[in-house]
């Protein structure tokens, strides 16, 4: 059983259970072993955590230390961490952040090998060995020093492959986000504008310290009241962190007047910025969102659906 990582990188409190030193030897690590026999280059984002940047430079110092280049996407999300590693032919990644339900103090490292998957145990086994002090590692020297650049250009890259997956126009819909002050406050509208929707966005003003407060997945009424408010057709409420995991993505419907499914093919769609499974396809087994009502928005009750990605139910309850 590994000492430090867990089934979702290393975690724990910052600089505490998780210190500055950690990262610098984890950067240390990674850029010589994979430098060996060429040039390294490691891609790294993070979340809005105060404690990103600071485990984001300690990253860069110890793989430049040891000859890899780092390139830095900044914010992001870990889909898109793992996305450009393979498609731009990366030796390995890197994305600083922790789950959604973790206190702020927490933040955590996860590594992705050059497929853009979990790093294999063997490799994990080896930065554990090093970390203990077991293991002396040469510094890069003169022209072999690496460099850290900056990648925003990935992002932004990613944002157009999502764009590319749409199969629909969302021209005419009025779409709510929640962006929980987390990782997708600088993408989703993007995406959405680019879709044709009218974009309404709370939950992005990220400021260090309010990642997940009373907003985002977690709190999905702040983004209800904001959809019946502004009598929105549709909301989405996101993860501060998207990760490889299953969350919860959940939306909040203003009028029952339209029943389609676009809600839930905008979710299918946003499976990779939210790094939900590929889950059916197949129209909503819900009846009532899955065809367009003949009854008149005033004679139905206002409802909310919500959408578990990980059961792969869409269902409205009634509010």
């Amino acid at each position: 059983m590994s000492k430090y990582f867990g089934t979702d990188g290393f975690r724990g409190e910052a600089n505490v259970g998780l210190t500055v030193e950690h990262a610098y030897r984890i950067g240390r690590f990674l850029g010589w072993y994979y430098g060996r026999e060429h040039k390294c280059s490691v891609v790294i984002g993070k979340d809005t955590r105060r404690s990103s940047y600071m485990f984001e430079n300690a990253l860069s110092a110890g793989l430049t230390a040891s000859g890899a280049d780092a390139y830095l996407m900044h914010v992001t999300t870990t889909p898109s961490v793992s996305y450009i590693v393979r498609s731009d032919d990366f030796d390995c990644g890197i994305m600083i952040s922790a789950q959604p339900s973790i206190l702020l103090r927490t933040n955590g490292i996860k590594l992705l090998n050059s497929a853009g998957e979990k790093m294999e145990q063997s490799v994990i086994d080896e930065i554990e060995n090093y970390l203990d002090g077991n293991l002396e590692i040469p510094f890069a020297t003169g022209a072999n020093i690496g460099r850290t650049q900056d990648y925003s250009a990935g992002r932004n890259r990613y944002i157009g492959y999502l764009i590319s997956l749409s199969t629909h126009s969302y021209k005419g819909m009025k779409v709510g986000l929640d962006c929980a002050n987390g990782s997708t406050w600088m993408m989703a509208k993007n995406i959405f504008d680019a879709l044709g929707a009218d974009t309404y966005v709370i939950g992005n003003e990220p400021d260090g310290t309010n990642i997940n407060r009373d907003c985002g997945s977690t709190h999905i009424e702040n983004l209800q009241k904001y959809v019946r408010l502004n009598r929105l057709d549709v909301g989405f409420a996101l993860t501060a962190t998207p990760t490889a995991a299953w969350p919860w993505m959940k939306t909040a419907r203003s009028s029952t007047a339209t029943r389609s499914c676009m809600s839930a093919h905008a979710t299918c769609r946003l499976r990779a910025a939210s790094a939900i499974p590929k889950w059916s396809r197949r129209s909503c087994p819900t009846s009532a969102c899955t065809r367009r009502s003949t009854r008149p928005a005033s004679a139905m009750k206002r409802r909310t659906l919500v959408i578990n990605t990980s059961r792969r139910i869409c269902a409205p309850t009634d509010t």
